[in-house]
């Protein structure tokens, strides 16, 4: 499968530099480094990038505004009383917007809870370039992009705090240069990276890419990152206050190159490239799905990585520890970079429900084969079924394993726990041998597993729950026998179960 991978990522990368590294000559010369912070140069009233306003959802032209051209406020309805969002396209492979501009757009327009202008920077001219020159282009987009707010500070005293700029891929970077460009004391409010771009960002300088310095907030969502040949489609450092990093980062479900048969089905000859930019492109439909979808905001965790996470081992609230990703983010500041790691789905509405399950045995199994076990999880609202649980060969005594179990619905309230020693050939086998050879009256080798307690913390609600067995009378588990397990509490260092 891995190698499977390295196909898709190999052709983005490819497509991404179009360089002699995949058979074309750039013919440029390496994106430059500048020191220090550029200030916002003063473009003339034409330029190749263009500002796009949007009166409404279905709105697909957009109108223009127009810098030193203030009746175009009027006519484009700029609202100076609301908030500016403003999106920022990518690199571009055709020349042509992408579909998921509309979405974002229609979603950010259907806010009535707090209507804002919406716009586009619309620079394809300068995008539809070869990946090294788009790069440098970058930085001219970014101080456009400043010349413009500092434009609307001047006319209409509109407050740069009130800007949120909205960049997918290079657009990301072209914010952090608009951010860094605008100068004086105060920043705008806020910078939102959806994917920044990893090629020719990736270990630059604070000053060289999207940063935390570039606004009062800034956030990202990072969901290509899986490197090949040292190199990854999407930025893998921290960029902002808060970088969110769903499924690891690397890669995203249902966007395997196995996928392209369904994607064929979809988008016609536009499936192989579909398929490639899946998960980069899945950073923009994460943020469209917090705007669809108020009610499933989905939250992520700090983390140092995403083994641990993996563990259950950071479902953590405490001190702005876990944030909402998406539009409606909490906006705490904090001195660096906090990484965010959480689980998704494959599709909208993309949040799952994250639980920590810790489990200890009070004695142990040697290594016949490896163990598999699942779980039944009844809450107030619903059920899941048999979640598979794998704690690795053998089961040591009084070790604590810790795993991560998500759900892709809303159960309420964990009440029952049905734990379950699966059916497999090898344990079955040796649990007959066993049976068979031990004398009558003499207690056999493998005589079961004894679980008495299951803790679990839901990261969603951060509850915090005890379980132990409804039968303390027979403990011991057996190869296909399941075991009931009740919400229980801690008095005087025993455990007593809770009426159901």
């Amino acid at each position: 499968m891995g190698s499977l991978l390295r196909i898709p990522v190999l052709l983005v990368l490819c497509i991404f530099f179009q360089s002699s590294a995949c058979g074309q000559d750039v013919g440029t010369e390496p994106f430059g480094r500048s020191q220090g912070t550029t200030k916002a140069r003063k473009p003339s009233q034409e330029t190749e990038t263009r500002f796009l306003l949007f009166k409404d959802k279905g709105d697909r032209q957009g109108c223009q505004l127009r810098l030193q051209s203030p009746e175009t406020l009027q006519e484009c309805g700029f609202n100076s009383s609301q908030p500016l969002v403003m999106v920022i396209h990518g690199w571009s492979v055709d020349g042509l917007l992408e579909s998921w501009i509309w979405k974002m757009m229609g979603a950010l327009k259907s806010q009535q809870s707090q209507p804002v202008n919406v716009g586009l920077v619309y620079w394809i001219s300068l995008a539809y370039q070869h990946y090294a020159v788009a790069v440098r282009n970058t930085r001219i987009v970014g101080q456009e992009v400043a010349a413009l707010l500092l434009w609307l500070e001047e006319s209409v005293r509109f407050s740069r705090s009130k800007v949120h700029l909205i960049g997918y891929s290079l657009g990301a970077h072209v914010s952090g240069f608009a951010g860094s460009a605008m100068g004086g004391k105060h920043k705008i409010g806020r910078i939102t990276g959806l994917d920044p771009a990893g090629p020719l960002f990736e270990g630059a300088s604070p000053n060289d890419r999207l940063s935390p310095d570039d606004a009062d907030f800034v956030d990202a969502i990072h969901t290509f990152t899986r490197e090949h040949m040292g190199l990854s489609v999407g930025i893998k450092q921290p960029v902002a206050h808060y970088d969110f990093y769903p499924n690891g980062g690397s890669f995203q479900p249902g966007c395997h190159f196995l996928e392209l048969y369904k994607h064929i089905a979809e988008h016609g000859l536009n499936a192989i490239t579909q398929t490639i930019k899946c998960a980069h492109e899945r950073s923009v439909h994460l943020f469209v799905d917090s705007l669809l979808h108020s009610g499933l905001q989905s939250t992520g965790f700090q983390c140092s990585d995403m083994d641990s996470f993996s563990q259950g081992l950071c479902l953590n609230c405490k001190r702005s520890r876990c944030n909402t990703m998406g539009y409606d983010i909490r906006r705490n500041r904090s001195g660096k970079s906090r990484r965010l790691f959480l689980i998704t789905r494959a599709q909208s509405p993309f949040r799952v429900y994250h639980y920590q399950f810790k489990i200890q045995f009070t004695n142990q199994i040697e290594k016949p084969g490896e163990p598999t076990f699942t779980m039944s999880l009844l809450g107030t609202k619903g059920e899941m079924k048999k979640i598979p649980i794998t704690l690795g060969e053998g089961i040591a005594r009084n070790k604590t394993y810790s795993f991560l179990i998500t759900l892709d619905k809303d159960i309420g309230q964990l009440i029952v726990i049905k734990f379950k020693w699966e059916n497999s050939a090898v344990w079955t086998n040796v649990w007959n041998t066993v049976q068979t050879i031990m004398p009558w009256g003499m207690e056999p080798h493998y005589s079961g597993l004894i679980l008495k307690t299951i803790w679990v913390k839901a990261g969603e609600t951060q509850q915090r729950m005890t379980f132990c067995p409804e039968n303390v009378e027979d403990l011991q588990l057996h190869p296909t026998q399941e075991k009931v397990f009740v919400k229980c509490e801690l008095n005087s260092k025993r455990l007593k179960p809770k009426g159901r």
